[in-house]
């Protein structure tokens, strides 16, 4: 059932958003829609309004918008050659139906700021809870002997740089004001009394794990999310487990885990988990990956949990923080695109409707936060990959549109199915390829 709803609330809505951005600046410019379909292939039912049949089609892998007089050469045009009739697509100026085509996708990179903003103005902004705890000294990283360092396990810190009782919050701001080579002040707490003493910010933050000199974060090692087809998800790690013990050692928290991950130099690392109050076993062989600096480490494919808290701001602030978020995912969604055509990344790590619907019930099983976060990131995704230059997508169009324009006539109907062509076997290709990948990664045999 989760499955089910993820797909209609992720793929479903998210693709009736992009084709309801070419219907209305189609209606804009006066265009009249013939067909408005979720989905392709068969009609499976729908209702008529005006010139428009809305539309559920049998194949929930896309959709279209099928405008009056749309060009032939066009995958979702009906076979009836324009007529010239004022309300028929290809009887509009280049640069409007160059809008029309772009439309789609800008909706989806526009849509996002608008669904955060709403759920943020109902629950507030998600922030980990861990940030609102005191600072506590709870371990560190590596072979560091804590007593020869000004900060030791069990340390309580007073102060830092005059700002009394902080919270990992306020601790995580200070260090990056300070920045790598500066010198923070503290005063903390231990069994022995109170000390002053300096210590030296050798390093940038690690999300979710340390903050430079004083140790771990007070984050639990429960599973939120694995890989598909990671060394984690072959071995039968689940989501929601609690690692308990790692080759024998007791671990509170996530660092921990990850620290004994890493360092396992590609060895067989042996899990104690505990799975809904019943302990399990596990032996999983971590992989080796190059980070963005080029640094090689190991990693199993997990993420953790982090439990979430919710901070009330007001409108403007909660504006500026959904379009930030929506601009970072922007910025993520394009440096994978480039570094796919570069090659710094596999098309193996793609991922097809199949993997898509998977991610997306376990969204739905997480809760609200989980599913609109799953909601921008493809929204933005669909937005992004639509621009491409590619021929069948709207960028492909808007690229054919352009020419013409430059050229000052339309290319031949022959050339344009050519080049429609092109990008249809290209786009199937990949698309069984990435399919097929998704479906390896969730044999048992693949494992």
């Amino acid at each position: 059932m989760s499955l089910l709803v993820g797909m209609a609330l992720v793929l479903g809505l998210m693709i009736m958003i992009h084709e309801w951005g070419h219907f209305i600046v189609a209606r804009l410019f006066k265009v009249r829609v013939d067909v408005f379909s979720i989905g392709f292939g068969p009609r499976l039912f729908g209702w008529k309004s005006g010139p428009t049949d809305y539309r559920i089609s049998a194949i929930p892998l896309g959709g279209y918008v099928r405008m009056a007089g749309q060009d032939l050469s066009e995958v979702d045009s009906n076979d009836v050659a324009p007529t010239g009739a004022p309300d028929e697509l290809m009887s509009k100026p280049r640069w409007q139906r160059a809008l029309i085509s772009f439309a789609g996708p800008a909706v989806n990179l526009v849509f996002p700021i608008l669904l955060l903003t709403g759920y943020i103005t109902t629950v507030g902004i998600p922030y980990p809870a861990y940030e609102d705890k005191p600072v506590e000294v709870v371990g560190f990283v590596g072979k560091q002997d804590a007593a020869a360092g000004p900060i030791h396990v069990g340390d309580k810190v007073v102060s830092i740089n005059g700002t009394a009782n902080p919270t990992w919050s306020v601790a995580e701001r200070l260090i990056r004001q300070t920045g790598p080579g500066g010198t923070l002040k503290l005063e903390v707490e231990s069994a022995d009394g109170r000390r002053n003493v300096e210590l030296p910010v050798k390093s940038a933050l690690l999300p979710d794990t340390t903050v430079p000199g004083l140790g771990y974060l007070p984050t639990r090692p429960i599973i939120d999310f694995i890989e598909p087809g990671s060394p984690a998800d072959r071995a039968g790690l689940k989501d929601g487990d609690t690692v308990t013990a790692i080759n024998g050692q007791k671990i509170q928290y996530w660092a921990q885990f990850v620290e004994n991950v890493r360092g396992s130099d590609g060895k067989p690392v042996a899990l104690d988990v505990d799975r809904n109050g019943r302990s399990v076993h596990l032996e999983i062989v971590p992989q080796q990956i190059s980070t963005e600096t080029g640094e090689k480490i190991y990693q199993i494919g997990v993420l953790p949990y982090l439990e979430t808290a919710y901070r009330r701001v007001g409108f403007g602030e909660t504006v500026r923080y959904s379009a930030q978020v929506t601009l970072d995912k922007i910025e993520d969604t394009i440096g994978i695109v480039g570094k796919l055509f570069s090659g710094r990344v596999s098309v193996k790590q793609l991922q097809s409707v199949v993997g898509i619907s998977r991610a997306a019930g376990q969204a739905v099983r997480k809760g609200p936060l989980a599913v609109i976060s799953m909601m921008v990131l493809i929204s933005v995704n669909l937005g992004i990959l639509n621009l491409l230059p590619i021929p069948i997508l709207d960028g492909g169009n808007i690229l054919l549109l352009t020419l013409e324009g430059i050229r000052r006539r339309d290319f031949s109907l022959a050339f344009k199915e050519r080049f429609v062509q092109v990008g249809l076997v290209f786009l199937l290709v990949l698309f069984a390829y990435v399919m097929y990948n998704d479906v390896m990664r969730m044999l048992p045999s693949h494992s």
